[in-house]
């Protein structure tokens, strides 16, 4: 079976056998020998950040000499993303092996995409017998595959409204969902979340004993710069004072993701025994391997890509573009899902559109050219239109000046398709 016959199968047989609930996987790794219960390490969930903090604890880890297994998803171009061991995509072949070794198990059990995804990854860190796991939560918390994982610290970067049918429609009650990863006696560092999400998280906190650790209380981020090369910023937490760390990340944003994940990490050393060395975590930071969040594709003309899919995700970008470049206008190539808020997702993006370049992307789920057409013509913004994402984004890159800017945004299928055609 050949990668591009394998996703086809498992998309077709099994992408819509979702079903909340945490029954099927019970089953499933019962039925696979438990593979996550010898596994150890870090899960982190939220609605937006919680990969950019996968990613930087990867990072904090590997620096250190730690044999690390991450499991995140969605993937943007290659399935294999979603399985990396000491920082690389593990080999098709290998995740083939696994998947038809339990083939019969995910059939007994009607698996979905998702649950077979998370199986893969659990069994494939337990055979390379990886030091660490960092786990990404793919849907929520509470109900989601992998909170069969037990880690040594859980995360929570950010409470936003975002699949809202499925998780509910007030932050309160994404709150609760998300706060359904908070295991007993087990430390969870909370990023920049505020108001009633927060109170429900914290109830959930007492509730299962777990000690918090929430930026601006416990943990402190100052002197932030963010600039085109990258963001960097002083921290603190109990001895801990790191002055002027720099990062690859771009974005203030990422302070608060980065320093939710450093704080993780020196909990899990703390935990752990594992030795913290300050040049490492220096040289971590400059190095976290994350494509598609505020990623800067060219220098000339600037081209840079971001996968914020929600209206919380899309404000965030567009802060962090009037810092970077104030009162400069873009050339916006966007598609964006249609069960997502694109009207207004749309509409926070006009203030800074030089001109959109509007197409539909390759998901089933796409929003219609025409649909968010008529948003931007409606905001009284300039356009133009092209059938798929490639085309329209080399109709901007065309059309750019030496001094333009591009942006590509709107969902992470649109940015996969955009660095696709760049390479």
């Amino acid at each position: 079976m050949t990668y591009t016959e394998f996703l086809q199968y498992i998309y077709q047989r099994y992408s819509g056998n979702v079903k909340l609930g945490l029954e099927r996987i019970i089953g499933i790794l019962e039925d696979m020998g438990n593979p996550q219960n010898s596994l150890k390490g870090i899960h982190i969930g939220g609605t937006n950040g919680k990969g950019s903090a996968c990613a930087t604890c990867e990072a904090l880890l590997l620096a250190h000499g730690i044999h690390t297994g991450l499991n995140t998803s969605p993937h943007l171009i290659d399935y294999c993303e979603r399985f990396r061991v000491d920082g690389q995509n593990v080999a098709f072949n290998e995740i083939l092996e696994v998947f038809h070794r339990f083939e019969e198990v995910f059939t007994k059990w009607d698996a979905s995409f998702f649950e077979i995804t998370t199986a893969i990854a659990f069994e494939l860190f337990f055979e390379k017998k990886v030091d660490t796991s960092v786990i990404e939560v793919g849907l929520g918390g509470r109900l989601d595959a992998t909170n069969l994982f037990i880690p040594d610290v859980t995360v929570i970067t950010t409470i936003g409204l975002d699949h809202v049918k499925t998780l509910g429609n007030s932050l309160e009650k994404i709150a609760f969902e998300k706060a359904g990863i908070v295991k007993e006696n087990i430390p969870l560092v909370l990023g920049r979340i505020t108001g009633a999400p927060l109170d429900v998280i914290l109830a959930k906190a007492i509730e299962q004993k777990a000690e918090v650790f929430q930026i601006d209380q416990d943990y402190f981020v100052s002197e932030i710069n963010n600039s085109s090369s990258g963001v960097s910023f002083s921290y603190q937490f109990r001895d801990y004072q790191f002055n002027n760390l720099k990062t690859n990340l771009l974005g203030r944003h990422q302070t608060a993701n980065i320093s939710a994940a450093l704080t993780a990490f020196l909990l899990y050393c703390h935990k752990t025994g594992l030795e913290v060395a300050e040049h490492q975590i220096r040289f971590a930071l400059k190095n976290i391997n994350w494509m598609g969040r505020m990623q800067l594709l060219s220098s000339n003309p600037v081209i840079i890509v971001d996968g914020a899919h929600n209206l919380q995700g899309i404000e965030t970008f567009t802060s962090n573009l009037a810092e970077l470049f104030p009162s400069r206008k873009m050339l916006l190539v966007v598609s964006i899902l249609a069960d997502k808020d694109y009207v207004n997702m749309l509409k926070a993006l006009c203030p800074f559109a030089k001109r959109f370049y509007i197409s539909k992307n390759e998901s089933d789920r796409a929003a219609e050219i025409i649909e968010q057409t008529s948003v931007v013509e409606a905001m009284g913004c300039e356009y133009k239109t092209a059938p798929t994402v490639k085309e329209a984004f080399q109709l901007a890159v065309r059309d750019a000046d030496k001094d333009d800017i591009v942006i590509g945004a709107g969902s992470l299928y649109t940015v996969a398709e955009i660095i696709s055609t760049h390479k």
